[in-house]
């Protein structure tokens, strides 16, 4: 089986996601080959073959620049699977290749099962297994799904790739998105609120215990989608991406996509009713408990209460 990985380069660096897609070609078996529009100085390190272009003469990305170059690959590697990131690069391009490829697309694939590919439903809530009816597909994964075992390394063997045409969209620059009040991302503690709250009125306990703490309240997605509390507050891949020394999840399952946002937590501290959720294989304590009895003891001893 081989793969087609597809990189991403941005602002001049390659983005550190790109090793997601060599994990994810390791899970599967696959013989893995790269494709990446970069500065030809600023490999990546991968120990296979890069089909690499010059982000300075093709941009960072132009749709149809991109997609050229990413045909030309596809025709030098013949892969099963082309594989790039749930992104906006990955959302933009993806579609765009499976349609002049004739190729079905499953997208924001979070884990394997016997060959197929697992995904998730009805707004993270489910998981559904998908295999395509042929033998090959375009794919996307889904951020933090696949992740690294160790450093990367390698060097690649390069063959250079070009394209002389030109594109009716051009990249200006990139704007950083506006923060809110709240930067998670320099919080040392944070306790976050998932759907196992309930109530919008529990979130009360969830806000007593980060005061009692001297850290800030977080958000699984679910919560902020309900409106229970506001999205400068969600941690996640469509969220705050957070590293605090302490991470207490609350009634948080551990979807992937949340999993993305807090895996660089240094101690991580789950309460969850079901003590086979998904928050336990990464949490260092979980409590099997129903955090509305939890929360409020534990917030009081910690408060001299």
């Amino acid at each position: 089986m081989k793969v087609l990985l597809v990189g991403e380069y941005r602002d001049g660096k390659i983005l550190p996601s790109t090793y997601e897609t060599v994990a994810f070609a390791r899970k599967l078996g696959a013989a893995a080959a790269l494709f990446l529009v970069a500065d030809p100085s600023d490999l990546p390190r991968f120990a296979g073959k890069l089909y690499l272009a010059a982000a300075q003469q093709c941009g960072e990305y132009n749709p149809e620049g991109h997609l050229a170059l990413l045909l030309q690959a596809v025709q030098a590697e013949e892969p099963d699977f082309i594989v790039f990131l749930h992104s906006a690069y990955g959302w933009d391009l993806a579609p765009r290749l499976a349609l002049a490829l004739d190729l079905p697309q499953i997208s924001e694939v979070v884990a394997l099962a016997e060959g197929a590919f697992v995904v998730p439903a009805c707004n993270g809530k489910l998981r559904r297994t998908l295999r395509p009816l042929g033998q090959r597909a375009v794919l996307t994964l889904q951020s933090g799904a696949f992740n690294a075992d160790g450093e990367p390394a390698g060097t690649p063997q390069v063959a250079p790739l070009t394209w002389a045409g030109s594109a009716v969209v051009e990249l200006v620059g990139y704007e950083a998105a506006s923060r809110g009040a709240v930067d998670l991302s320099r919080a040392e503690i944070i306790v976050s609120a998932g759907r196992g709250i309930g109530k919008p009125e529990n979130l009360a306990l969830i806000e007593g215990l980060a005061t009692v703490l001297g850290g800030e309240v977080g958000a699984s997605r679910p919560v902020v989608d309900a409106g229970w509390a506001p999205h400068e507050r969600q941690v996640g891949s469509t969220g705050q991406t957070v590293a605090p020394k302490l991470y207490i999840a609350c009634g948080i399952s551990g979807a992937v996509q949340h999993l993305a946002g807090m895996k660089k937590s240094g101690f991580v501290v789950a309460i969850n009713t079901d003590g086979d959720a998904p928050i336990g294989e990464v949490a260092d304590v979980l409590v099997v408990a129903d955090l509305k009895q939890f929360v409020p003891l534990l917030t009081g001893k910690l408060g001299g209460v």
